[in-house]
């Protein structure tokens, strides 16, 4: 029997083994890592969802470890199972697993897709922070619109007791509340609560399509960073971000995205160079030459913006796109700068894991990363926000911070939608697919 590990960070290593391994008496999974995402580790993939053959669960290690675990475990193969990293980081990764003794192994993605009865649209992205969310907002509305049942099922983020979030439904805020969601989920979710959609999340992504299917005409996937969907889609779209252009071929598996997908949304053009978008195009079009692209603007704005005219301001941002995402700022602090606020550095405010993520991700200068993966980094938080000398705070978070922290300054929101251009854009090919 072959010894496996599985690398990952919560989310599509739990995928993978559930498709591939968990009924697979040729291999065994010794262990799964994480990393990305701060205490993931030392818990344990529990009986009820890693099935017969593990009867005693699979322990979760710590990436950090990965060289002293494969030679400890004699892993034979170790495959790579989370998003967004450099093509260089892959290859980091790769070598440590190669020097321990073991195989490196990437997954096709069609190999974990599974096929549904419903009609599926996959909504991916290059990078995390592209803007898959208003892009998956903005083709629910479209889908409703046209008299549609849409249910949308999010890529994975249990970050708390894996049995209780095997499979989980949201449909209204105290659901948010009843699975204790954290920052990042509520993210994810609020939205699309708030414009009466039903969203599911979890772990046992087989189980949670037979539940979205009995009550959809349509399934949307939102996909979670820059991985690909994990159901079969019969059209996908991917998000490029011309802020960042080159990364659509440069990082793992976004650049996969690209060849998979029938169309590109490239968003955010109305804060991009004109050189920026044609090296986007360009490069999209190297991959794949017959996709369809449609050109997008990110419409930021802050109802009653003018009160942070020429005021001290904190701007939160959604914290994935800041830190693995690799970006120095955000919607908040586009917004801020549009209405003529001035945006401290919240640096010298910051305690506990909020100082810590400075120091790992040090492009966040004029920025707070909206960092909430547990109730102790949740009033982290929230002591740096109320800590601070601003005046006001400009949250660029998709949800509302007051229903999780208790802030001590007047905080305005800034909202943020895709607006298409040009001849073609998602009700028109929607249209064409599938209404």
């Amino acid at each position: 029997m072959k010894n496996v590990l599985i690398i990952g960070a919560a989310g599509r290593d739990f995928h993978n083994f559930n498709v591939l391994y968990r009924n697979n008496e040729k291999e065994k999974v010794v262990a799964f890592t994480a990393a990305q995402i701060p205490g993931i580790a030392d818990r344990k993939y529990p009986p009820v969802l890693s099935g017969k053959l593990y009867p005693d669960g699979i322990p979760i290690l710590d990436e950090k470890d990965l060289t002293t675990i494969i030679k400890k475990e004699k892993i034979d193969e170790a495959i790579l199972s989370y998003s967004d990293l450099s093509y260089v980081e892959v290859g980091n990764v790769a070598a440590k697993v190669l020097s321990a003794g073991a195989d490196f192994k990437l997954i096709a993605p069609e190999k974990t897709m599974i096929k549904s009865s419903k009609k599926i649209i996959a909504v991916c992205a290059v990078r995390t922070g592209c803007g898959k969310s208003q892009t998956s907002r903005k083709i629910v509305s479209i889908l409703t619109d046209a008299g549609k049942k849409v249910v949308a099922i999010r890529h994975p983020m249990p970050y708390g007791d894996l049995a209780e979030q095997a499979v989980q439904r949201f449909a209204t805020l105290e659901d948010l509340e009843k699975h204790k969601c954290t920052i990042e989920e509520r993210e994810e979710y609020e939205q699309y609560v708030r414009m009466g959609a039903v969203i599911y999340s979890g772990v046992d992504y087989g189980k949670i399509l037979e539940e979205a299917e009995k009550e959809a005409d349509i399934i949307l996937w939102d996909g979670g960073n820059n991985d690909t969907p994990f159901y079969k889609p019969d059209l996908m779209i991917t998000v490029v971000d011309p802020l960042r252009p080159g990364h659509e071929k440069t990082y793992y598996p976004g650049e996969s995205n690209v060849y998979l997908s029938d169309v590109i949304v490239i968003n955010k053009e109305d804060s991009a160079t004109e050189e920026n978008i044609e090296k986007v195009v360009g490069n999209v079009l190297s991959i794949n030459k017959n996709i369809k692209i449609i050109h997008a603007d990110s419409k930021i704005t802050i109802e009653n913006g003018e009160q942070i005219r020429n005021k001290m301001v904190i701007v939160v941002e959604d914290g994935p796109t800041l830190t693995h995402g690799g970006m120095s700022f955000g919607a908040g602090y586009q917004a801020t700068k549009r209405y003529g606020g001035i945006a401290i550095d919240p640096r010298p405010f910051a305690i506990g894991s909020i100082k810590e993520t400075y120091a790992k991700y040090p492009q966040s200068v004029n920025i707070l990363p909206a960092m909430g993966y547990s109730l102790k980094q949740i009033k982290e938080l929230e002591e740096t926000v109320n800590n601070s000398s601003a005046e006001f705070v400009v949250s660029g978070t998709p949800i509302d911070l007051n229903l999780v922290m208790k802030i001590n300054k007047p905080m305005l929101h800034a909202n943020y939608e895709l607006e298409e251009k040009g001849n073609l854009d998602l009700k028109s090919l929607l249209e064409e697919y599938m209404i």
